[in-house]
């Protein structure tokens, strides 16, 4: 710590900037955050660098200052503070009271004034000053002994601004800065300045005339008639602005220099402060025991595949972590793998099939546990050796999205720093990007550092994770679903589905010429040939050419989004064939070229299905995307063909019929749709019939198809506006749709209502299973932010529970194929449903598993129904 340097910090334009350079953070209990976070990111950088003896924030108080005396409109053009920002003030004076750094402010001064004048005590008292700001205004305090630190680009880039560089800049002293601003104002604090003098010509005339007052001196001498005027005309106004621009240095103070001198953080409290904000990368910057106990960690010895099977003898539970840069499936290579127990632990580089085979005693012996973080790895490498791990009971991957599932990262070294404090680059980090990403192997000692760190800290996460877990009543979620859900979805990824190429060339050449033919037709309407794709192209011929109908304007000119056309689409034949060609373009490019290009060499697609990315729990399918598959239109559809089972299968579809309904009518307890599900009847036409007061005998076809939009819409809290887009009806017809089907079903509509007060009192909805959301919108003051909360707080505990009832089916299909023997295997999921590729001579049998299997993954009130098909490929399950 340097006695001899005092930091002044602006604090609030520290809290502005971070405020306006981070995205809205939130907690899971719904506080903003971002501008406390980059406030503190930004004061900690520059206490880092200069190491300050003393240590003080200036702030702003709202209202008005001697400054509107002078000048009533001054900062009259400002925004109102927006109240994401607003609610942040207590927290970032809380953080500032609990490091016991000094807070200074004025009802008559603003925080640049306060900084001036102790910017000038410091000096005068032999100190080095540093005024953090992103306030260029601090420019004119710059002297020898007191420099500008300025925060730019986001919040981690600060530049050090002195005489020299002032001068470089600019070509004058700090004080004529002043004068500069007199003469051209400043917009911000809405300072008049003279009309006409932007910086350029404010420079030239300093330049010329050394100050305000030298260039009024020899008016007569500045070229320009006009703005000679405008400086006779508006002289007032210039004084009246460098006054209004100087910062005043002389406040009397009830403080001196001593009183700033930097303290040591309560550390406690402040890794309390932290973990109540979710400050984690913060936490791992404080001092403590935790950083000496890093500092400890030594880097394992690399070991052979020997050493560590004989040192892993007898361990009840072996902690694995493997690494490796190609995807297992193609050629099985690990370039390291991790294997800790006891407080021993192996790091085997490059073990090839004799070595890694070695293992299989250990992973195949049920009364060994294995743990780690990111297992789903571990199966796929296990699988292509012919392995079958036997007990495999914690991924802490997996338990942190089921403790936060909003998380975006959920890597181990991401994890060791939220839990133990730790700062452990994680490998993206160490290995690089672009041209110059090192390999695995060219980055051993970072990659053995690595595994040194999870070796020790790991444990102690998961430790951690198992306790929260239990005391939020997750537990049997996460060991009896989630945990077994890893195995299942390595094996569909591993498995892959075979893609015929040749179908995909069929289809791929049948699109071309249809989209030819659109083409012309377009560009015959058009009157003339352009770039269809080109959106300014496109807008003009839409709307200068042929005047349709402009429906909204972005930055660059009149837009031809996908809802404008489809509004548009009854003005003029050309919009349909846009709309049309659209549509087979994207198939075309997605889903025929997109497709082709990820087949494996063995034939297969070996879609990656994602366990950790979703809000509700459902399951994601990337690299290639096979849920999103259009399945509304036959071009679509016909994709489907492409899929097939290997020689002698079929594929099985088991689909569970109108699910999120059937979960509504248990939660809700709704009579009227439980006595429906549980006659047998259909639930659509039954809804029709309640909302349009007729007998279900005389619902038509255009009222059931209505009737399921208002069904599915409020399983997703739609509102009248939204059915109405959806319907192309009047929002009033679609406001009496909504209040029939609230009135009739009244048991959904008290569900509805009793489900948004409980997330707003608990902070969360759940599923069934306990699955957690937290929804912080809920407690949001903006009318759009909390509707979407309320949506949200409707939906999940019905999608959730949806998407957790087909885990647990999934996972227990999966089991029982593999116990009864079967020539079958799980290969895709799909929302509501699963394919299975089965020996044709097995077909019924597997039926009768799936129906029986998917309808008792969880008994409601009402009859759960799941529907059966078979296909030659999967385009014939439909």
């Amino acid at each position: 710590m340097n006695k001899d340097t005092i930091l002044i910090i602006d604090g609030s334009s520290l809290f502005f900037r971070a405020f306006y350079a981070l995205p809205l953070l939130k907690t899971k209990r719904g506080l903003y955050t971002n501008a406390v976070y980059g406030f503190v990111s930004m004061m900690e950088n520059a206490v880092d660098r200069i190491d300050p003896g003393y240590l003080l924030v200036c702030f702003d108080q709202k209202g008005r200052t001697f400054r509107h005396d002078l000048y009533a409109e001054y900062k009259g053009t400002r925004q109102k503070t927006p109240s994401e920002l607003d609610e942040q003030w207590p927290y970032l004076m809380k953080i500032l009271k609990t490091m016991g750094i000094k807070t200074v402010d004025s009802p008559e001064y603003e925080a640049d004034d306060l900084a001036g004048t102790v910017a000038k005590m410091g000096r005068a008292a032999g100190k080095k000053v540093y005024l953090l700001t992103g306030d260029r205004d601090y420019f004119q305090l710059i002297e020898d002994d007191i420099d500008v630190l300025m925060t730019k680009k986001g919040i981690t880039n600060l530049e050090v601004y002195d005489v020299a560089r002032i001068e470089e800049e600019y070509g004058m002293t700090p004080e004529q800065l002043i004068d500069l601003k007199g003469l051209m104002g400043d917009s911000s604090d809405n300072i008049p300045g003279v009309p006409g003098i932007g910086e350029k010509t404010g420079i030239k005339l300093i330049h010329e005339y050394g100050s305000i007052e030298g260039v009024y001196e020899n008016l007569d001498a500045v070229s320009g008639k006009k703005r000679k005027e405008n400086l006779e005309n508006f002289k007032q106004q210039a004084f009246l602005s460098k006054k209004l621009g100087t910062i005043i240095t002389t406040i009397p103070l009830d403080f001196d220099i001593d009183a700033l001198e930097r303290k040591p953080y309560d550390l406690d409290a402040l890794r309390a402060l932290y973990s109540e904000y979710e400050f984690f990368t913060l936490m791992r910057r404080l001092p403590g025991e935790e950083e000496a106990e890093e500092a400890e960690v030594k880097d394992l010895p690399l070991a052979s595949m020997n050493e560590a099977v004989k040192g892993l003898e007898g361990a009840e539970k072996v902690m694995i972590h493997l690494m490796a840069e190609g995807r297992p499936y193609f050629d099985g290579k690990v370039d390291y793998l991790l294997l800790s127990a006891g407080g021993k632990a192996y790091i085997v580089k490059s073990p090839d099939q004799a070595e890694f085979l070695r293992l299989k005693g250990i992973l195949e012996d049920a009364s060994v546990a294995i743990v780690g973080s990111d297992l789903k790895e571990l199966f796929l490498f296990t699988f292509h050796y012919g392995i079958e791990p036997a007990n495999v009971v914690f991924d802490a991957s997996v338990a942190e999205y089921l403790l936060d599932p909003t998380k975006s990262n959920y890597e181990a070294s991401h994890l060791i720093g939220l839990y133990e404090n730790q700062t452990i680059a994680a490998p993206e980090e160490f290995l690089g990007k672009g041209k110059s990403k090192k390999t695995l192997l060219e980055a051993e000692d970072d990659v053995v550092g690595y595994l040194s760190r999870l070796h020790k800290f790991l444990p102690k996460v998961m430790a951690a994770q198992e306790e929260k877990l239990k005391d939020l009543d997750m537990w049997e979620l996460f060991s009896a679903i989630e945990m077994p859900l890893v195995e299942t979805l390595a094996s569909m990824e591993h498995e892959g589905i075979i893609v015929d190429e040749k179908v995909l060339d069929e289809i791929g050449d049948a699109l071309a010429e249809e989209i030819q033919g659109l083409e012309a037709s377009i560009y015959e309407d058009a009157g003339r040939e352009f770039n269809i794709n080109s959106t300014k192209q496109l807008a003009e011929v839409l709307f200068e050419d042929l005047k349709l109908t402009p429906i909204k304007k972005t930055k660059t000119g009149f837009s031809t989004s996908q809802d404008v056309l489809e509004k548009i689409r009854k003005e003029h034949p050309i919009v349909e064939s846009l709309l049309k060609y659209r549509q087979l373009a994207k198939i075309q490019s997605t889903y025929v070229e997109g497709l082709k290009a990820e087949i494996a060499p063995d034939g297969k697609i070996h879609s990656q299905f994602q366990q950790t990315i979703t809000a509700t729990g459902r399951i994601s399918s990337t690299n290639p995307n096979l849920q999103n598959i259009p399945i509304k239109t036959d071009v679509g559809r016909s994709i489907r063909k492409a899929f097939l089972p290997r020689e002698g299968a079929e594929f099985i579809d088991a689909d569970y019929s109108q699910i999120e309904l059937r979960i509504l009518a248990h939660i809700s307890g709704d009579a009227v749709m439980q006595k429906a599900f549980n006659d047998g009847a259909d639930i659509h036409t039954t809804t029709a019939s309640q909302v349009f007061h007729v007998d279900p005998k005389d619902v038509t076809s255009l009222m059931r198809s209505r009737a399921k939009a208002v069904n599915f819409g409020i399983v997703y809290g739609i509102s009248d506006y939204g059915l109405s887009q959806d319907l192309d009806i009047p929002r009033k017809e679609a406001k009496e749709y909504i209040d029939n089907y609230l009135n009739k079903f009244s048991g959904v509509h008290q569900f509805m209502e009793d489900i948004v007060e409980t997330g707003k009192a608990q902070g969360y909805v759940e599923t069934l299973f306990h699955r957690r959301r937290y929804i912080s919108e809920l407690a949001a003051k903006n009318f759009s932010v909390r509707s979407f909360g309320e949506r949200v707080a409707l939906n999940m505990p019905i999608q959730g529970t949806a998407a957790d009832m087909m885990k647990k089916a999934m996972v227990a299909v999966y089991r029982k194929l593999k116990d009864e023997g079967l020539r079958a295997k799980l290969l895709l999921q799909v929302h509501d449903e699963l394919i299975i590729e089965a020996d044709k001579e097995d077909g019924e049998r597997v039926k009768k598993l799936l129906v029986e299997t998917m309808e008792s993954a969880l008994p409601l009130a009402i009859p759960v129904k799941v529907e059966v098909e078979t296909g030659e490929n999967w385009y014939e399950t439909k």
